[in-house]
């Protein structure tokens, strides 16, 4: 249109690096996306082009339980979309297939992390409605893009991601965001347990925090933001994050963005891998919890965990002798390569974009989200199986030391760096 042939984008792709160079914090984007069809990726439309594929939801009732929701308690099923639509809807007598066993209004159900490319390898022209370029990120479209379709509730538990950074689109619905900064790290109480290749869990449920059991959390600061559809929301590496759906149907989509660091932190992550898996797969009274989340391919055998250490170590000692020829490079807290030359950069915050901020009252942040209504939040989940959802049982400095209590430790984030710093030094070549 005449209208949209005059508007133009508030920052070029060159501004945006510069930009997420210096940013210290997370920050949403606005107007930057107003012309990439993705936007017309509502669930509706994306039932219409996926037709009778069927995608994996994850599903789980809304009322609160004690202590966050992990995906080792949830309810699995395969659907179409179309299906998830009409129980979204509550139409009577529509064909809502394996959903058909939940009651709408008692549970929520979200279809996370979904690979465009696996979802769609059929329809690559979908891929380029993702428009990353214009962060400057030429030539990465939907095929390096995830998809995330969620119902009213739906969320996932405080997590920290082990690599890159994260840059999410908020297409249909809106999304409530609780990002923790990796200084809290030790006051969101790390656990490897659910175990996810790259994701360190908080014992916390964040939102209706357990202070008694988690004192630490109490300095903990949250910095929320509810994203709107068109915005981007940039998370900086190492950030926790709790998300939760807060319309009735959301869609957003996301691409997470390689570091250099992430060489260091794979070999944290294979070391952490091959002693969880040790550990856990020692038959014990303590072991037959469900420490594996569902999206792990199972329990690989020690030997291949140690071939993938051997590896990790290998491509990290190549990338330190590449950076040791180069000059060296002052970096921003991102990790990404800082240029000095050009003088003070101050990131431009205004209309177009906003920084997360703490809330204002955040003294007062742990009451009002214990007074939040009833049925908002993380649930108990919806397993059949599983009347009450295994709960944390541990209680702080009581009772006999558990094999997770061990791995808390073992491999607890902090002494993680140190070992892959210690291997990494007894093994340069």
């Amino acid at each position: 249109s005449m209208a949209e042939a005059d508007r133009s984008k508030p920052f070029g792709p060159d501004q945006i690096q510069k930009i997420l160079q210096h940013l210290q914090q997370p920050a949403v984007f606005r107007n930057m996306t107003w012309d990439w069809p993705v936007l017309q990726w509502t669930a509706e439309h994306l039932s219409a082009r996926l037709g009778d594929r069927l995608i994996r939801f994850r599903l789980a009732r809304k009322e609160q339980t004690n202590g966050p929701l992990f995906e080792t308690h949830c309810s699995y099923a395969e659907a179409r979309l179309a299906q998830f639509l009409s129980w979204v809807q509550n139409q009577a007598g529509a064909d809502v297939g394996p959903f058909a066993e939940y009651r709408a209004p008692e549970f929520w159900a979200y279809a996370d992390y979904k690979y465009i490319a696996q979802l769609v390898p059929d329809l690559p022209s979908m891929f380029e409605d993702v428009r990353w370029a214009d962060f400057g990120f030429e030539g990465r479209d939907g095929g390096e893009s995830t998809l995330w379709i969620g119902s009213e509730g739906a969320n996932t538990p405080c997590h920290q991601d082990a690599y890159g950074y994260n840059l999410v689109l908020q297409v249909q619905g809106r999304k409530r965001w609780h990002l923790f900064p990796p200084e809290d790290t030790r006051k969101l109480y790390p656990t490897r347990i659910p175990y996810e290749e790259s994701s360190v869990f908080s014992r916390v449920d964040v939102l209706q925090p357990d202070l008694r059991r988690f004192p630490a959390f109490r300095g903990a600061r949250a910095h929320v933001v509810t994203l709107q559809p068109g915005q981007v929301l940039y998370v900086p590496r190492h950030w926790w994050h709790y998300v939760e759906s807060v319309d009735p149907v959301t869609v957003s989509v996301n691409s997470w963005i390689e570091l250099e660091e992430d060489h260091g932190t794979r070999v944290q992550e294979a070391v952490a891998k091959a002693v969880v898996f040790a550990l856990k797969g020692t038959t014990s009274a303590d072991n037959s919890d469900r420490w594996l989340n569902p999206t792990e391919e199972g329990v690989t055998p020690h030997d291949q965990n140690m071939r993938y250490l051997n590896l990790a170590v290998g491509a990290f000692q190549k990338v330190r002798a590449r950076r040791r020829e180069r000059r060296p490079v002052k970096r921003g807290s991102g990790g990404q390569p800082r240029e000095d030359h050009e003088g003070p950069f101050t990131v431009p915050f205004g209309p177009h974009l906003a920084p997360v901020l703490r809330p204002r009252d955040a003294v007062s942040a742990h009451q009002t989200a214990t007074e939040r209504l009833p049925g908002s939040g993380s649930g108990g989940c919806a397993d059949g199986s599983l009347e009450t959802p295994e709960v944390d049982h541990r209680e702080p400095g009581s009772g006999t030391i558990t094999t997770n209590d061990l791995l808390d430790c073992l491999v607890h984030p902090d002494v993680l760096a140190r070992v892959a710093e210690l291997l990494v030094d007894a093994h340069a070549r």
